[in-house]
C-alpha cells in the first residue's frame, strides 16, 4: 500500500464529541474532507445543525445529535443512533472541554468539579462506551484532546491542567491495553489555538506576550493546522501508533532559552 493512500478516510464513520466549535469542529470537517461520514455532537442544537450542514455540503452523511458528555445516558443515545443509521463507529474524537481561569487559592469546588467532570470524566465515559462497540467490531481509532498543559504549568488554570494531564495518562493506558482489540488510542496536545473557549484569556496583553515569547513560531495555531495530524491518527497509516500524545504547538514544548 502506498502510505499516502492510507491517509484516506473513505468509508469510515467518525463520531466527534465537541465537534461543533474550535478544534473539534475543525477535526470533524477535516475528516469529512478526507472521506469520512461524520457525526458532530455538542450540547447546542443550533451549532450541531450548522456543522452538520457543512458536512453535508462536502458530500458526506451525518446525523444531528446533541449530548452532554457528563451524562452516560446521552452518550448511549448517540451510540445507539449512530449504529442504527450508520452501522458502526470507526473513529471517536473526544474534544468536548471547558476551562476556567482563577487563582488556585480561590478556586471554588464547583468550578473544579465542573472542569474535571467535562474534560476527564466525559472523555473516560466516551472512551469506555464507544470502546465496547469498537471491541465488537475488532477495529477502532480513538483520539483524545489533551493539551500542552498536560506537561507544562499554565498560569491560574490548575484544574484544566490537572484534567488534561489525566487525559494524557489515560490515553497511554488505554492505548497499550486495547491494542488486543485492534483499537488504537492516541491524543493530541495542542498548543495555543484561538478558539471560542479561550479567546478572552489568550488575548490578555500580558498572557499573549508570554505565549508569543514561548512559541518559536511566534503566533497562535490556525484551526486548519489541527486537521492533518488528526486525519493521520484516524487513518490506516497510523496502524502502528498507539498510546502516544502528539504535540501540535508551534514548538512551544521544545523551546528552552529563547533568542
Amino acid at each position: 500500500m502506498a502510505y499516502y493512500k492510507g491517509l484516506s478516510l473513505d468509508g469510515k464513520r467518525a463520531l466527534v464529541f465537541g465537534g461543533t466549535s474550535g478544534l473539534g469542529k475543525s477535526i470533524a470537517l477535516g475528516f469529512a474532507e478526507a472521506g469520512a461520514d461524520v457525526v458532530p455532537v455538542s450540547r447546542r442544537a443550533e451549532e450541531v445543525q450548522k456543522t452538520a450542514g457543512e458536512i453535508r455540503a462536502l458530500g458526506r452523511r451525518t446525523i444531528e445529535l446533541t449530548a452532554d458528555v457528563t451524562h452516560r445516558e446521552d452518550i448511549q443515545r448517540v451510540i445507539d443512533r449512530m449504529r442504527a443509521e450508520m452501522g458502526r463507529i470507526d473513529i471517536l474524537v473526544n474534544s468536548a472541554g471547558t476551562t476556567k481561569r482563577a487563582p488556585s487559592l480561590e478556586f471554588a469546588d464547583e468550578d473544579w468539579n465542573r472542569v474535571l467532570n467535562i474534560n476527564l470524566n466525559g472523555t473516560w465515559y466516551a472512551c469506555q462506551m464507544v470502546g465496547r462497540v469498537m471491541k465488537e467490531q475488532a477495529y477502532g481509532r480513538i483520539i483524545n484532546i489533551a493539551s500542552i498543559g498536560a506537561f507544562l504549568s499554565l498560569y491560574e488554570v490548575t484544574a484544566y491542567c490537572a484534567s488534561k494531564g489525566a487525559v494524557a495518562m489515560m490515553t497511554r493506558c488505554l492505548g497499550a491495553e486495547w491494542v488486543k482489540y485492534n483499537i488504537t488510542v492516541n491524543a493530541l496536545a495542542p498548543g495555543v489555538f484561538e478558539t471560542p473557549l479561550n479567546r478572552n484569556v489568550v488575548h490578555e496583553p500580558g498572557r499573549k506576550a508570554s505565549i508569543m515569547a514561548h512559541t518559536p513560531m511566534k503566533r497562535f495555531g490556525n484551526l486548519e493546522e489541527i486537521k492533518g495530524v488528526a486525519i493521520f491518527l484516524a487513518s490506516d497509516s497510523a496502524s502502528f501508533v498507539t498510546g502516544e500524545v502528539i504535540a501540535v504547538d508551534g514548538g512551544f514544548m521544545a523551546q528552552g532559552i529563547g533568542s
